[in-house]
């Protein structure tokens, strides 16, 4: 399988050789970065816009958007366009500064997240000993972007919102938390890289056994929740809050909430997808030499972005599937069961991985 790694030093080297000056290079490599990542956001969330669209007309019998493009395939770039050039309002009574802090906060949280991942073999910008640490704690700055704006709107359904997400996002984190610990204790490692790579001959999630795939079941349903996505969309609830935290939020501003939502989404998908799916590693069958062969073919960054959508998919399907709950019975179904059972579940993890019950 193709080594990205090689391609990103050669490219060093000629870069050296080209400039002559080590803080050069370095300048012009993060610049590069940069942009590489700030267009991957874009992209990826403007991509995810439509997939859901299509996805809930599919789910609904319908088409879609079909009328901006073949397919409706432009429809995404007009809203965006419609976005960049509404006016951005000032609200009276609102703390401004907050206000317009706000969004940078959230988008902030998910750029980064975003540069976390690995997205093949040798394609990573970030790579720490405690990489899922890291990539927890970034997650955690988030709902602070949430709830400054649904305090600093100085509207109650934004504030109501804000403190909706806010209870939402730090009880589901608890139980999110747990599940990736639980294939940490499996791997004995929180390094990403070392975590894909244990992962060549096969997946956590088929050599975890039953603790793996529980797991596996607690981490989707907390990642629904933790991205305020339904049935878990208390946050946003229209028929009791308009639009929640992002009420009074236009241009855009409100299209930061908006591409943060979506990123999040595949930033989640991302994470499971290392966790348990084998990252950027092909599907390996021990004994079929030939079928292994043919899948070392297809490149690392395909088998890792087919991986992501996949878990997004079973997301999105969560959301127009199941109705929307009740906030108490959303806390409660964290608090009394989810949370209990991954704690359960890591300490099963633990006895399979001490007295070796595992593939």
């Amino acid at each position: 399988m193709f080594n990205f790694g090689i391609w990103t030093s050669e490219f060093n080297n000629w870069l050296m050789g080209l400039v002559q000056h080590d803080w050069l290079v370095t300048l012009i490599e993060c610049i590069i970065i940069a942009v590489l990542v700030l267009l991957t956001y874009t992209v990826l969330a403007l991509f995810y816009i439509l997939y859901e669209r299509k996805l809930c007309a599919w789910f609904q019998c319908r088409l879609g958007p079909m009328r901006v493009g073949k397919w409706g395939l432009l429809q995404v770039f007009a809203d965006m366009f419609k976005i960049l050039i509404k006016e951005l309002i000032s609200l009276k009574g609102t703390d401004k500064f907050l206000f317009a802090l706000a969004p940078y906060i959230v988008i902030t949280s998910s750029v980064v997240m975003l540069a976390c991942l690995p997205w093949g073999n040798g394609l990573q910008i970030i790579d720490y000993n405690i990489g899922i640490f890291f990539i927890l704690a970034v997650s955690s700055v988030g709902v602070l972007g949430i709830l400054l704006a649904g305090w600093a709107s100085n509207n109650k359904y934004t504030l109501i919102g804000a403190m909706r997400s806010g209870a939402q996002m730090v009880s589901y984190e608890i139980s999110l938390g747990l599940a990736i610990l639980t294939i940490v204790v499996f791997a004995g490692t929180m390094n990403i890289t070392d975590l894909v790579m244990e992962q060549e001959k096969a997946w956590f999630i088929f050599r975890g056994h039953i603790p793996a795939i529980i797991a596996f079941l607690i981490y989707v349903v907390a990642a629904t929740a933790e991205t305020n996505r339904g049935p878990f969309d208390l946050p946003e609830a229209e028929h009791e809050l308009t639009a929640g935290y992002h009420t009074e939020y236009s241009g855009i501003h409100f299209g930061f909430f908006y591409l943060a939502e979506y990123l999040n989404l595949f930033i989640v998908s991302g994470i499971a997808t290392l966790m348990f799916l084998g990252g950027w590693m092909p599907l390996h069958i021990p004994g079929w030499d030939g079928f292994n062969a043919v899948m070392n073919y297809i490149p690392s960054i395909v088998w890792f972005v087919l991986k992501a959508f996949f878990v997004s998919y079973i997301i999105i399907w969560f959301k127009w599937t199941f109705p929307r709950v009740r906030i108490d019975q959303m806390l409660a179904f964290e608090w009394k069961y989810l949370m209990p059972l991954a704690l359960a579940n890591l300490v099963l993890m633990a006895v399979f991985v001490a007295l070796g019950w595992h593939f």
